[in-house]
């Protein structure tokens, strides 16, 4: 039988993959500016559905690892540009504009602060985790802001996206097409990674970690493991986000702009990883569309979170797919 859940994640598919011919057809392709950012996002928020929806750990952290991301887009791209080398010693690492050379390098960078930073945080629980993750990422936000070399608290810009052999990502419509199909592998491999021994074990330890560990899993390593391969996921976000904006700034890494992936993830439903991405797509939707009337729009979005908060157990996608509903 079809279910309601099949059918609405194959509705959304078809709107995505539509979307570039209707906007042509309709003469509004400005809006593949902000499907894109959508789509850049909903991977951010999937990401973060990992280790809060499935994992129960609430991280105020979670947009560093977009900015260190975004990051080595920008520095990379800056040292291309000025023809210098990024590093001399122990290895030479010059700059290039080669998104297979600079997105591993967004993956590997975010992943590796995500290991560091991950193995002190997810030594600590409730407030205190997230604490020490909003201090890892303010720490990194300051230290961006003092390297007046890469600008400082004004930001990088870029003059052109990255090139990839094969793909024109300066074309809006195939770098949207990249985007989309970036975050289609993503939810496919999170939800079966999710649904592996691994995953069980991941939301066993938001239940009830002493048991989990009493039944004999190392459940440090576990979530461990879950948090670096967030920030890989995130730094990848991070990346695309500089080539669709050819603009990254420490303001990527704010406190604030975790709070706001934090916010999609609990409006489109956490533990569901698609739910996150219908989360990015009303939240931005609705920013860009109250905008339009009011500076202060966030009066609007307010109580319209309140009552989603309220009402639905796993958010709007939650409410879509039938597994929503007023809390118990």
């Amino acid at each position: 039988m079809i279910n309601r859940k099949a059918v609405i994640n194959v509705l959304g598919l078809l709107i995505f993959l539509l979307l570039p011919p209707l906007t042509q057809l309709f003469g509004q392709e400005y809006l593949l500016s902000l499907f894109s950012r959508i789509l850049i996002y909903g991977l951010a928020a999937a990401s973060l559905d990992l280790i809060l929806g499935y994992g129960g750990m609430v991280s105020l952290g979670h947009a560093v690892f977009m900015g260190i991301g975004g990051y080595s887009v920008g520095i990379l791209a800056f040292h291309s540009y000025e023809s210098t080398a990024f590093m001399s010693w122990p290895l030479l690492i010059s700059g290039t504009e080669n998104a297979l050379l600079v997105w591993p390098v967004a993956v590997l960078a975010a992943a590796f602060f995500g290991l560091v930073t991950g193995a002190i945080c997810l030594r600590t629980k409730g407030m205190h985790f997230i604490m020490i993750t909003l201090a890892f990422a303010q720490m990194a936000y300051y230290f961006f802001v003092s390297l007046s070399t890469y600008g400082g608290s004004d930001g990088l810009s870029l003059y052109n996206r990255n090139t990839m052999p094969l793909f024109d990502l300066g074309s809006d419509v195939t770098f949207y097409y990249l985007c989309l199909g970036i975050l289609l592998v993503f939810l496919l491999m999170g939800h079966r990674l999710m649904q592996s021994h691994f995953g069980r074990v991941i939301s066993g330890c938001r239940e009830n970690e002493q048991r989990v560990q009493v039944l004999g899993f190392a459940s440090y390593r576990y979530k461990l493991a879950c948090y670096t391969f967030a920030a890989a996921a995130a730094g990848l976000a991070g990346a695309l986000l500089a080539n669709q904006g050819e603009f990254v700034s420490p303001g990527l890494m704010h406190w604030t702009k975790s709070g706001e992936i934090m916010v999609m993830v609990l409006l489109g439903g956490m533990g569901t990883l698609t739910g996150p991405v219908l989360g990015a797509a009303t939240l931005l939707l609705m920013e860009d569309f109250l905008a339009m009337y009011t500076e202060h729009w966030m009066v609007i979005l307010g109580p319209f979170l309140i009552v989603v908060v309220l009402f639905a157990k796993r958010g709007l996608y939650g409410l879509l797919t039938g597994a929503g509903g007023r809390h118990d």
